[in-house]
């Protein structure tokens, strides 16, 4: 009888090693719901998995989908760590509860404190500058100040730029409006409208595409599209990234606006350690150079310089605004363009 007894005994000792076993299997993997869609990210993601041992699973697919996705998933949300562009939907996602604090010396350490959340429920991973292209056979340089002088009266049907539904735009005026004030803000969403040069279309390369095209003389556009052109297969985009120059507005000012991708933990991630150590591989000097060399992002960790191509367009005064600033005043924006009848 004792026997039997210790043989049942040694069984459930068994048992319970092979499920704590089963357990830590599953935790060594990491499930990433991610807007980005860019090769170099993939590269990363592999790196991760061979130099940690923690599989990535990745889901990708438009912000707004994966934060809807979160939320009908709720505390069952196998989701670990959302990337998306943008500080503005970032912001976003943290309101509707989908993130939660990080912690991580690493990061608030390598991450300046303007490019993440004061709660570090999100932490910028790259940066884009929004800034002014032009054809140089039409504008020159001591032309271009600033955005708020994109209003007067010279560009009157000269500006490309993309719809008000566009993010990108929504988190420029979100920022005018953090700077200047709403009256400032709606005059020059007015002024912008006014001195359009077609009803807005296309993305910011198709803005580019446009000015060489010379359908206008100047577009606002994020600084990692002209690198995309530059670098693409299709003769006709280089064509066009080549086409045009880069101006940094706002230098002698509150500095060119910047936006970012960026990453959070989950809020019920069920990987959380793991999480964290992702986003803190993808803040490293390693991962940041890759972002910076393959998809022409500007680095968020200040050991790391730019690559050679955005370095070639020259330093420049970014605007050190907080980020969390786009998402606060997203809804101010988009009724600014509204009234503005920006389409």
């Amino acid at each position: 009888m004792k026997q039997i007894i210790l043989i049942f005994i040694a069984s459930i000792v068994l048992f319970s090693c092979k499920s704590e076993q089963k357990k830590e299997i599953k935790k060594q993997e990491v499930n990433v719901y991610t807007h980005r869609h860019y090769k170099a990210d993939q590269e990363l993601f592999a790196q991760f998995e061979k130099e940690t041992g923690i599989k990535v699973n990745v889901v990708n697919a438009k912000a707004d989908e994966l934060m809807q996705k979160m939320s009908i998933e709720g505390e069952q949300s196998p989701a670990d760590v959302l990337i998306t562009v943008d500080a503005g939907r970032l912001v976003r996602a943290k309101k509707k509860g989908l993130l939660q604090a990080a912690t991580s010396e690493f990061l608030n350490k390598t991450i300046p404190s303007h490019l993440k959340d004061k709660d570090n429920n999100w932490f910028a991973l790259t940066k884009r500058a929004r800034v002014i292209v032009y054809n140089p056979k039409k504008v020159t340089e001591e032309e271009l100040t600033t955005y708020e002088d994109l209003t007067g009266a010279k560009w009157k049907n000269r500006i490309l730029i993309r719809s008000s539904g566009n993010i990108y735009n929504q988190s420029l005026l979100a920022s005018i409006i953090a700077n200047k004030g709403e009256e400032k803000a709606t005059e020059w969403a007015n002024g912008i409208v006014a001195n359009m040069a077609r009803s807005p279309k296309g993305n910011d390369r198709d803005q580019v595409k446009a000015v060489v095209a010379g359908e206008g003389d100047i577009a606002v556009v994020n600084t990692y599209y002209i690198g995309k052109l530059l670098n693409s297969k299709n003769p006709e985009e280089v064509k066009a990234g080549k086409g045009v120059k880069i101006f940094f507005p706002n230098q002698n000012d509150s500095g060119t606006h910047i936006n970012v991708s960026g990453a959070g933990v989950a809020k019920y991630a069920p990987n959380k350690v793991n999480a964290i150590k992702f986003i803190e591989f993808l803040a490293s000097k390693k991962s940041q150079e890759v972002f910076a060399k393959a998809n022409y992002e500007y680095p968020v960790n200040l050991e790391v310089s730019p690559s050679y191509l955005l370095e070639s367009w020259g330093s420049f005064k970014e605007d050190n605004l907080s980020l969390t600033k786009l998402g606060e005043n997203n809804k101010k924006a988009v009724l600014t363009f509204d009234i503005a009848g920006w389409k």
